[in-house]
């Protein structure tokens, strides 16, 4: 009789927690199928919403709180600081699934403000006015995802295993035109990109999903970016490098390349630009942000924002 109470007082706590758990796991399996995407189509958006290379583009593309241009800019309007504010307005993921094989373009509209602080008078210590110019800006990039299972949840699914690099720029016909980017890593080796969205970066399994083909660089270590254009302006371009931020947009900074050579081939001056960048000592997915407007962007009050802009991802590591 003492054993039996003995095995009744012992039991009931176990089948209490029996229950607890139990509940627990149906609320859980509850909640998990709410938020479950229903689609291919929707699991693959919420792929790309949630990886750290793709979300690590628009803390950089957008210049809030960072006008400062690292480097002297010398130009007859005297523009002092110069920076742009970027808001996501639209995104749209259009998919082609190939048997186990989706190809996607990314397709992001962003409404922004090019901010130019700037003095009229040469002789003045201080600006005394800030123009404001808004102007809206298309970047685009193409995605590749595979099936690796065939689970009643489609995000199980599917994984992305390769990206392209982004550009875009102003939707009207801009005087400017980039066409190579030349990266040189620490390491030794180069990067060259002729056309960014047919440029991918390939993700590779192994123990994990990692990223081949993709620039993996240290802490505080410097980079050096080649950038080749044409443009319809003989006086130098307005083309600088924003990079660094992370998802809350610290650590941003940004660079004005030099002007290396000019040379004109009887219809547009073909031109190249330099700059080194240091990475700095953050762990994480960053991405350094080309943009190329021509000058008279900058030094004409009235002129409307021509613009074109090319990405490249980079991972720092400790």
């Amino acid at each position: 009789m003492k054993g039996t109470n003995f095995v009744k007082k012992n039991l009931l706590p176990l089948l209490i927690l029996a229950l607890i758990s139990f509940f627990a796991g149906c609320q859980e399996e509850s909640s998990l199928e709410s938020t479950e995407p229903r689609t291919d189509k929707e699991a693959m958006v919420q792929i790309a919403d949630e990886d750290s290379l793709l979300t690590s583009f628009e803390p950089n593309y957008n210049e809030d709180g960072v006008m400062d241009i690292i480097g002297k800019v010398n130009t007859p309007i005297y523009p002092v600081r110069v920076g742009q504010k970027m808001r996501l307005v639209n995104r749209v993921l259009d998919i082609n699934v190939q048997g186990d094989t989706a190809y996607g373009t990314l397709t992001k509209t962003f409404e922004g403000t090019l901010f130019i602080l700037a003095k009229y008078d040469s002789a003045s210590t201080e600006p005394d006015t800030l123009i404001q110019k808004p102007f809206t800006s298309t970047i685009t990039r193409k995605l590749i995802f595979i099936k690796i299972a065939n689970t009643e949840f489609p995000k199980r699914n599917w994984v992305l295993a390769a990206v392209s690099l982004p550009e875009g720029g102003t939707n009207t016909p801009a005087s400017i035109d980039i066409t190579k980017m030349t990266v040189f890593l620490p390491n030794g080796d180069t990067l060259v990109i002729n056309s960014p969205n047919d440029y991918y970066l390939y993700r590779q399994w192994g123990f994990w999903w990692r990223w081949r083909n993709f620039p993996v660089v240290p802490g505080n270590s410097q980079l050096t970016i080649r950038v080749e254009l044409t443009s319809a302006y003989e006086q130098d371009d307005f083309v600088t490098l924003t990079f660094g931020a992370d998802a809350r947009g610290m650590h941003r900074a940004k660079k004005r390349f030099v002007l290396v050579s000019s040379n004109f081939n009887g219809t547009a001056y073909v031109k190249v630009y330099e700059q080194t960048f240091q990475t700095h000592q953050y762990r994480g997915f960053f991405h350094a942000i080309l943009n190329a407007m021509p000058g008279q962007v900058v030094l004409d009050d009235s002129a409307p924002v021509e613009q074109e802009s090319w990405g490249i991802p980079y991972f720092v590591r400790p």
